[in-house]
């Protein structure tokens, strides 16, 4: 096994000392045109690869971004990731995740683990976590938070258009003649689940229609819990002939349900999710719901975390919603 070339190879190669090298590798000092064409060179030519920890200590940074999420099983959180790793691309740091699982001591364990790692910013990626000890963390590194709202870190938090989103959605079920609209939401202490929950009941109001809290029932956002939800909403006996569901995965349990009860949609029930989830247009029928860019969340969390650590306001955007229409959706019969 040949040795990995060192520092000193490379100032040998390209006839300066060490510590020259050092400083083209970190970046830290100006170093003349000339010489840094020449280390960059010598670098290529011996395909040195730098050593990170190194690296990192001649910064004074671990040049590691925390991300504290939920499930990377979940398409959500999945398409958000893919969106922090390419808003970090070519900046020189790196992500490491941790998940929460949705459990307040398996959050907190995977936080300990991002800030025993040293993390020079934190990215939060919805969660219960206190914001008194979110505004604690954000003294030492600067962190930003995705799909929650942390009290006096506003500008630190991206907001999607929740509220109007959902408005939409069940603005276009009334329009399509549906009176008995039901709504599967997602955990009541998620602030996504409270503004799609709020533009539902905006919707049903202005319409001058009733809001039913029989027709209501709190979830997970997971597929399963949509499953279950189904269950707990036909088991009440109310009437209803669309669904609005909080988010596209509990969709996808809600229309395995209503298949095993022998319930068609569109034809006898509408359906309607949030997210737009890459697979939403592969359902059977492809699933009408509220797009929202997860990826493009993730990349402005990513540029508004690089933006803060290089002491710059985040410029976090207002993330827009879309409806799309597909094929669960249907003008009520009867």
């Amino acid at each position: 096994m040949s040795k990995q070339p060192t520092v000193s190879d490379i100032a040998r190669i390209a006839h300066v000392s060490p510590s020259t090298v050092s400083r083209v590798l970190t970046g830290n000092s100006r170093v003349h045109p000339a010489k840094s064409a020449a280390v960059l060179a010598a670098i290529e030519q011996l395909n040195f690869r730098p050593n990170l920890t190194a690296r990192a200590l001649a910064l004074g940074k671990s040049m590691v971004i925390g991300i504290l999420t939920q499930s990377m099983m979940s398409q959500f959180y999945g398409e958000l990731a893919q969106g922090i790793e390419e808003g970090l691309a070519g900046s020189g740091y790196q992500g490491v995740f941790a998940s929460g699982h949705w459990e307040s001591l398996d959050e907190q364990a995977a936080l300990d683990i991002l800030l025993a790692r040293q993390v020079d910013g934190l990215i939060v990626l919805g969660g219960y976590h206190p914001d008194t000890d979110l505004r604690a963390i954000n003294k030492q590194i600067p962190l930003i938070a995705v799909g929650r709202h942390i009290d006096g870190l506003e500008d630190q938090c991206i907001r999607v258009e929740n509220a109007s989103g959902s408005f939409q959605a069940v603005r276009h079920l009334i329009d399509l003649g549906h009176r008995r609209i039901a709504h599967i939401s997602g955990i009541p202490s998620h602030l996504d689940a409270r503004e799609r929950h709020r533009g539902y009941t905006e919707a049903l109001t202005s319409a001058g229609l009733a809001v039913d809290e029989r027709l209501i029932v709190e979830s997970n956002f997971t597929e399963q819990s949509g499953l279950l939800a189904l269950e707990t909403l036909l088991a009440r006996g109310s009437h209803f002939t669309a669904i609005f569901a909080a988010n596209d995965q509990m969709a996808y349990g809600i229309r395995l349900g209503l298949y095993r009860r022998g319930l068609r949609v569109p034809d006898d029930i509408s359906l309607v999710g949030f997210d737009d989830l890459l697979g939403s247009v592969y359902t059977t029928p492809p699933l009408t719901t509220v797009r929202q860019s997860m990826h493009e969340q993730g990349r402005q969390a990513a540029r508004g975390l690089l933006r803060l650590l290089a002491n710059e306001p985040p410029a976090l955007p207002s993330i827009t919603t879309e409806l799309v229409i597909r094929e669960t959706t249907a003008r009520v019969r009867g």
